[in-house]
């Protein structure tokens, strides 16, 4: 009897492993193809092959303890291209990741807010040990939103970890992660290091 329930347990286990693969790999294929519709995209359909990502790993799809800030000023946070964009601060997030204690915090854009479609938008920038040797060394980017905190609490998925346009091509206002984001572990999960050749915008 055991045996069998041992069996039951693994193969309930690896068809959740199947199906999470399942699902990070159909939102990549979203996000690819969201390159070639974007008019604003550096990349065109013969860049996609240059794209690459770490195996999804679940381990990295987290649930968090969220505090959320009152009473934020509005910050200048710095971009690739020397210029700043308007943000505050929304909310600290506390998670264990590989055994450490986090605390990361979450953005929002001051223009992103006036907008009735992206109101709810949540930024959460990051650095971690990988930069500059596996994933492009200016950080990657999650996406999130308000409506997402339940009870105090939000599902952060590293393996949904995108580069900003400013990995592919030069001319773009991409925000710099603040240092409080800066992760001292290697997160080896999402989107690796874009393999062609930087683009120059005339």
């Amino acid at each position: 009897m055991r045996i069998i329930t041992f069996l039951f347990l693994l193969i309930s286990m690896n068809s959740f492993a199947q199906s999470y693969a399942d699902q990070i790999a159909k939102h990549r294929e979203t996000y690819k193809q969201d390159f070639i519709k974007d008019e604003r995209s550096p990349l065109k359909k013969n860049d996609l092959q240059n794209l690459h990502f770490y195996e999804a790993d679940s381990a990295y799809k987290i649930l968090a303890d969220v505090e959320i800030l009152k009473n934020e000023k509005v910050f200048k946070m710095p971009t690739f291209n020397g210029s700043s964009s308007d943000y505050y601060k929304y909310a600290h997030v506390n998670f264990v990741l590989n055994g450490k204690k986090i605390q990361m915090t979450l953005y929002r854009s001051v223009s992103l807010s006036t907008n009735p479609v992206y109101k709810d938008h949540l930024f959460l920038p990051f650095t971690d040990e990988t930069n500059n040797k596996e994933t492009y060394g200016g950080g990657r980017y999650i996406d999130l939103d308000a409506k997402e905190i339940v009870a105090n609490h939000i599902e952060i998925d590293f393996n949904k970890a995108y580069n900003p346009y400013c990995a592919y091509s030069d001319g773009y206002r991409c925000p710099v992660p603040p240092e409080e984001n800066d992760l001292q572990l290697s997160i080896k999960v999402g989107e690796k290091l874009y393999t062609g050749e930087k683009k120059h915008q005339k």
